[in-house]
């Protein structure tokens, strides 16, 4: 598997799963676009790329709701690398909630940072995508397709990416371009502590993953990062609209 001389695009890269797969890519010769909110977090995650691929990314800042911020990414990738191969749309945030007690903002910044971010920068990518023959990955989760108490606007647009893998992909299948999706299950990250859950509430949720997923244990981002290089490659050329469970087994799960 080899990305020599492909752009790739990555949102959200600071931190999390962004950062393992511009890693990964980067140790597999990726050029890589990398943005986020964090611009120590990005220089960080950029001198790790550098060490393991002797090649600097591209890094943009801003902020994933901003309409002109989203559209700056395509320009400035465009502008430095005069080229487009695969979008990955990694950035999205994490939030707690039921029908009872999520207020229509709250609702309102999760969507817009986690689809409708998505949709306007994939409408952007699309035109250098059909030039390049290239492809799309989302990053969703295995909130989309199954469902949980609790975390109901988050799950809500989620399973939104998961129908717009599909429906991009089928729109996009004619033109050469591939769309994809990966739904993790619980994965050893940040996001959960930055959106306010506490030490003791993330060690119990930790610890309730090795019940709820088949394999026994929560995943790691660079498990997650394997698969999205995998949807991103040749390897996976007559693949399009998956939504592809990387999750230890849990869509499978069903309560005893």
């Amino acid at each position: 598997m080899t990305f020599s001389g492909k752009v790739i695009l990555i949102t959200g890269a600071s931190l999390g799963i962004g950062r393992a797969t511009a890693i990964h890519l980067a140790e597999l010769g990726a050029k890589l676009a990398l943005t986020g909110r964090n611009v120590t977090n990005l220089q960080s995650v950029s001198k790790e790329c550098e060490a393991v691929s002797k090649s600097k990314p591209l890094l943009i800042t801003g902020e994933m709701a901003n309409e002109q911020d989203v559209k700056n990414i395509i320009d400035s990738t465009i502008k430095h690398y005069s080229r487009l191969d695969v979008l990955i749309n990694n950035a999205g945030i994490w939030e707690m909630g039921s029908i009872e007690n999520t207020s229509l903002e709250q609702y309102d910044r999760i969507f817009n940072v986690n689809v409708r971010a998505v949709y306007q920068l994939t409408m952007l990518a699309v035109p250098h995508l059909i030039e390049s023959k290239g492809n799309i990955i989302n990053i969703s989760s295995i909130c989309g397709l199954r469902s949980f108490g609790g975390i109901l606007a988050y799950s809500m647009s989620k399973s939104a990416i998961d129908q717009m893998t599909g429906c991009v992909a089928l729109e996009l299948a004619s033109k050469g371009v591939r769309v994809n999706s990966v739904d993790p299950g619980v994965i050893i990250t940040d996001i959960h502590k930055r959106s306010g859950m506490d030490d003791e509430a993330y060690d119990r949720f930790l610890e309730r993953a090795k019940e709820t997923h088949a394999l026994g244990r929560p995943g790691n981002a660079e498990e997650v990062a394997k698969a999205i290089a995998f949807l991103a490659s040749e390897e996976s050329s007559y693949i399009t609209g998956v939504n592809l469970p990387v999750d230890g087994g849990r869509h499978v799960m069903c309560p005893r």
